[in-house]
């Protein structure tokens, strides 16, 4: 009799198993034909559920992949890569290859420096399906890049093909490899070749003025000075651009001793319309074409103005950097900076910004600070869209989740920022001090010039009296076959970059 009950309680035991097994094997196919039928956001709350449930421990990898897959399609890509990188750390599974190419393909949307070398250090380009592979290549070159693995960088950015939308960036990034590696020649040949491949092209096209400046970079780095003159020339006015080329022609005119056509480019530099842009060295560049051709009187002017400016700089950011451990609050700083520049309306002299505006100005450039503020951008856009999906998804487990990880994440990638930020002001900081020696060693020259023109004086020397020409008659331009008016201390918009001093040299 005791045989016949533990065999009934067995065998009931057995059923309720089984119906138990039956029941969670149709949660999981519920939530995989939801995901069938593109109804994503209600698989995704299935999905998570079971992620969760000591139910389905066995089927957790697959329940994860297919969570990320469900966050992948609905665009959320930084809370799919969470769950893409759980199922590559567990390992041991055959979700791992699936996962790494989502991950990849995450990463790349996100523009995330950490979460791409994570993939890219991890995945094989063989296994990689072929068309995304055009990414992954492109991906991995600017990992061997960054790391100064220069050849292997060219190798992986030559197998981005033609055919791919990466193409044109994959090209300038191999030419600016080739610079990196010393080979100027290779570098401007291939800056060559971008050009020709965007010459149809609008005049302003990134792409194509952005080969123009590499060619004119490779030719100065091959120390062709008239070949980058004319290089840095042909990059149209009208391009964004356009000022970087102007302030680094003007050293390519210095060392090819043609003084009066990099005072020339002084003049537009330094007119109000670039006020606002951090270029120390171009004032103290300008005061050494004066040192060379004895305008002394200019050149203690542009002095004067360099200290003007940038000492208190030196001194505001320098207070900053000293009162200011929190990395957040460096990156909200910048960033309030950077909106309240964009108001038309605002006097940049008269705002009192918590870090001085010209600094803001260059850090806010730097690559790691863009791609850094590049992916908050993306966080907070998902963040919008997961405040915007339906009450009963943000308030299920994954809504939950969601909100909370993209909030940590925020935090986490602006601390990164504010951390690149400050790192950039105490080099800023450090160049400066270099620069205001440089100022006071180019001081003691002026003193010195002026002192031996004196002397000259004082023995009896004939020294031309008027240094600069002072006759702005347009007459005296026509006979001398100037096609140009005088400058009258006006600026225009039009006549920027066409500046021509007339000047003289006044050593003897």
């Amino acid at each position: 009799m005791k045989k016949i009950a533990t065999a009934i309680v067995l065998l009931c035991l057995l059923s309720s198993i089984t119906v138990k097994a039956q029941n969670n094997g149709a949660e999981l196919k519920t939530a995989m034909t939801l995901a069938k039928n593109g109804q994503y956001q209600q698989a995704s709350v299935s999905f998570f559920q079971l992620s969760l449930s000591p139910k389905y421990i066995e089927n957790r990898m697959q329940v994860r992949y297919l969570l990320g897959l469900m966050l992948y399609q609905m665009k959320m890509y930084q809370l799919a890569a969470f769950q893409f990188i759980s199922v590559i750390r567990e390992g041991n599974n055959k979700y791992i290859p699936k996962a790494l190419e989502k991950l990849s393909l995450a990463a790349n949307e996100l523009g995330d420096d950490t979460l791409l070398n994570y993939a890219i250090s991890r995945v094989k380009t063989e296994s990689f399906p072929a068309v995304h592979r055009d990414i992954l290549f492109y991906r991995i070159g600017e990992f061997q890049d960054r790391n100064g693995q220069y050849p292997e960088a060219i190798l992986s950015f030559d197998q981005v093909p033609e055919t791919s939308p990466l193409h044109d960036k994959a090209m300038y990034m191999k030419a600016m490899a080739y610079a990196q590696a010393g080979d100027a020649d290779k570098s401007a040949t291939t800056f060559d070749l971008l050009f020709d491949r965007k010459s149809s092209a609008p005049v302003t096209d990134t792409s194509r003025v952005a080969a123009q400046i590499g060619r004119a970079r490779a030719l100065y780095q091959k120390k062709d000075w008239q070949g980058a003159i004319q290089a840095y020339r042909d990059v149209p006015s009208d391009s964004v651009l356009w000022h970087d080329t102007v302030f680094e022609s003007s050293w390519a005119m210095l060392r090819s001793g043609r003084f009066r056509s990099a005072i020339s480019n002084f003049q537009s530099l330094h007119s109000p319309y670039y006020e606002e842009s951090y270029l120390p060295e171009s004032l103290l560049l300008r005061s050494i074409v004066y040192l060379y051709i004895c305008k002394y009187d200019e050149m203690d002017k542009v002095l004067n103005l360099f200290n003007k400016i940038y000492k208190p700089v030196y001194r505001q950011m320098t207070s900053y950097l000293q009162a200011q451990k929190n990395p957040v609050k460096y990156f909200n700083d910048v960033v309030l900076t950077m909106l309240a520049a964009k108001k038309t309306d605002l006097s940049i002299a008269k705002s009192n910004f918590a870090i001085p505006y010209l600094i803001t100005q260059k850090v806010s450039k730097e690559g790691d600070f863009q791609r850094s503020f590049h992916y908050i951008k993306k966080l907070i856009d998902e963040r919008k869209s997961v405040r915007a999906m339906p009450a009963l998804w943000r308030s299920s487990g994954i809504g939950k989740y969601a909100l909370q990880t993209l909030d940590r994440r925020l935090l986490r990638a602006r601390a990164k920022g504010g951390r690149q930020i400050r790192s950039h002001m105490i080099n800023l900081r450090t160049e400066l001090i270099d620069i205001f020696e440089q100022e006071g060693f180019i001081r003691y020259e002026m003193i010195n010039g002026k002192k031996e023109q004196l002397k000259k004086r004082v023995a009896g020397k004939n020294l031309p009296d008027m240094q600069i020409d002072q006759d702005n008659s347009r007459d005296y331009y026509i006979q001398n076959g100037f096609e140009y008016w005088g400058f009258r201390g006006e600026y225009w918009l039009d006549e920027i970059g066409n500046y021509h001093y007339l000047g003289t040299q006044s050593c003897e």
